[in-house]
């Protein structure tokens, strides 16, 4: 089984009720990042999803735009975050470095 695979399978453990298309973009982001092509495949599922999420899913990219920080732009985004997980199915707390 391909990496890229393997990451897809865990996006699916981690979120049973993703549409298939978003984990086969995370699945894509993980190994099309430098930071995470050398993760292991659980932590590149994991901060792929929740990367993919922030910047495709809220208006994460658009606050950075209107000049907040990334902190508080994470702030400001983190309770969608959340909702768009548990829609998911995911049980794992997002944590403030995620």
């Amino acid at each position: 089984m391909s990496k890229r695979s393997e990451i897809e399978q865990a996006v699916h453990v981690l979120a049973p009720r993703i549409p298939d298309f978003e984990a086969s973009a995370i699945a894509d982001h993980a190994m099309d990042s430098r930071g995470l092509c050398t993760a292991s495949v659980q932590s590149a599922a994991w901060l792929s999803m929740v990367a993919f999420v922030r910047h495709a899913l809220t208006e994460y990219d658009s606050l950075l735009e209107e000049g907040y920080d990334q902190e508080s732009a994470r702030h400001f985004v983190a309770a969608d975050i959340r909702a768009i997980l548990s829609e998911w199915g995911v049980l794992r707390p997002l944590t403030p470095t995620d």
